[in-house]
């Protein structure tokens, strides 16, 4: 019998002047969908590291963790399941590097936006909005919170 594991993955909740970091992803469908700048946690890599990585890989944007939102549990529609690992930023520089294979683009949306994009079904999953509204919320803890090394 095999184990069950679920895949562990970070994502990045940035704001700068009300409006969100979201990246735009080809996933092969219909339509793009939305979702933070996130991915897996590779091997001996830090939550942490793993959070800048990907949002320098996906949005060409260096930012600094502020903060950490808490793990979300999600079981996605083909029952895989994910612990995501969610944080707070700010941006600190536009990289201009190429996007991750898969990413369209990067856009900055207000909350409004955001909340359109979900009554549309153009978020990847149901926590793109609620980590942005536990951020609003001020729902965080610091980053030492995490022991991972």
């Amino acid at each position: 019998m095999s184990r069950w594991t679920p895949h562990v993955t970070v994502a990045s909740v940035v704001e700068r002047a009300g409006r969100y970091l979201l990246v735009e992803e080809d996933k092969g469908g219909p339509f793009s969908l939305f979702n933070q700048p996130a991915g897996h946690l590779e091997p001996g890599e830090r939550l942490t590291q793993a959070a800048e990585r990907e949002t320098r890989e996906e949005a060409a944007w260096h930012i600094t963790l502020t903060g950490y939102l808490g793990l979300y549990v999600y079981t996605a529609p083909d029952e895989v399941t994910f612990h995501s690992h969610a944080f707070v930023g700010i941006p600190l520089a536009h990289l201009g590097n190429a996007l991750d294979s898969g990413i369209v683009a990067a856009h900055w949306l207000t909350l409004d936006e955001i909340e359109a994009l979900e009554r549309a079904h153009r978020l990847r999953s149901p926590l793109v909005l609620k980590r942005i509204r536990d951020a609003i919320a001020g729902r965080q803890f610091p980053l030492d919170v995490i022991h991972d090394r």
